[in-house]
């Protein structure tokens, strides 16, 4: 029964402002159910899909995208999987006791496939949980191996060491290592100054080996171009002798040979006689 003050038409539409009011609430409720089943993954990274807070780890790592997911039930935590880097000074002590101040750097990405597994484990701060010690322990332990000067001398190998242990500890948690450098070895400067006098040394001496090697080769050279020239000069003799005897021969198997060898010398001149009847010094030999 209408009150005496309320109309029929009033009551009509107070009935359709709360049903208006009811129509925009289902809208409110549906958007808002609609905005928590939608999730996108960034670009650069993987999304860790979350069951009440619980890391799903039957499925894989969302892909960048957009994602549908149980509203309210399920949530989507971000993960970048690109190229980072991580650098640590560490300060350690060498295998002769000399305190050694040692940069690395670290480039990583997490393991794209495993993220979930990371985030599980670790959760997002793993740069402090993992990298951090894994850096500090490996270079404490490979820099206690060498000796300061050899951590300068052989810098290629210490490297080496440092670079596969780190990697080695840092695959076990699903975190991939591109590249890790040592940007620098910091000794005590007295220390430094002993190191450059000792290598600058080392290099003068191995320079003066090196001229010794040369001189002996040079004299071994001109050693042999010596007997390069006596051999020449003996065989140069042997030739001679050679041809000595060739004509001694030829003058033992015929006489005439030395008279045709004075006419070959003869200046035309009718030579000196010796005493009365003497003979020619030359005899030309007459045609039978």
């Amino acid at each position: 029964m209408l009150s005496k003050y309320q109309s029929p038409k009033v009551k009509v539409n107070m009935n359709a402002a709360k049903g208006v009011g009811i129509g925009i609430i289902i809208l409110i409720i549906i958007g808002v159910v609609a905005f928590a089943s939608v999730k996108i993954v960034d670009a650069g990274h993987r999304g860790v899909l979350l069951h009440w807070n619980a890391v799903d780890l039957t499925q894989p790592p969302l892909e960048e995208g957009l994602h549908f997911v149980v509203p309210f039930q399920d949530e989507v935590v971000d993960i970048e999987v690109r190229t980072l880097k991580y650098e640590k000074n560490t300060r350690s002590a060498s295998k002769d006791l000399q305190t050694v101040e040692t940069t690395v750097t670290v480039n990583y990405h997490p393991d794209k496939e495993s993220v979930h597994r990371l985030y599980k484990n670790l959760g997002l701060d793993y740069e402090n949980r993992v990298i951090q010690p894994a850096i500090e322990e490996t270079v404490k332990q490979v820099t206690a191996n060498y000796n300061a000067e050899e951590l300068i001398t052989k810098r290629p190998l210490v490297k080496q060491d440092i670079e596969s242990s780190i990697r080695e500890r840092l695959n076990q948690f699903a975190v991939v290592t591109e590249v890790i450098s040592i940007t620098d070895f910091e000794f005590s400067p007295l220390f430094a100054q002993a190191i450059e006098a000792k290598v600058e040394a080392e290099q003068k001496a191995l320079k003066a080996e090196n001229d010794l090697r040369r001189i002996e080769v040079e004299a071994k050279q001109r050693e042999a171009n010596a007997v390069g020239v006596a051999n020449a000069n003996i065989a140069e003799a042997k030739g001679e002798a050679e041809a000595i005897a060739i004509i001694n021969q030829a003058l033992a198997e015929n006489p005439n040979y030395l008279e045709w060898l004075k006419t070959q010398a003869w200046d035309g001149q009718l030579p000196l006689v010796v005493g009365e009847g003497g003979t020619p010094f030359i005899q030309i030999p007459v045609s039978p």
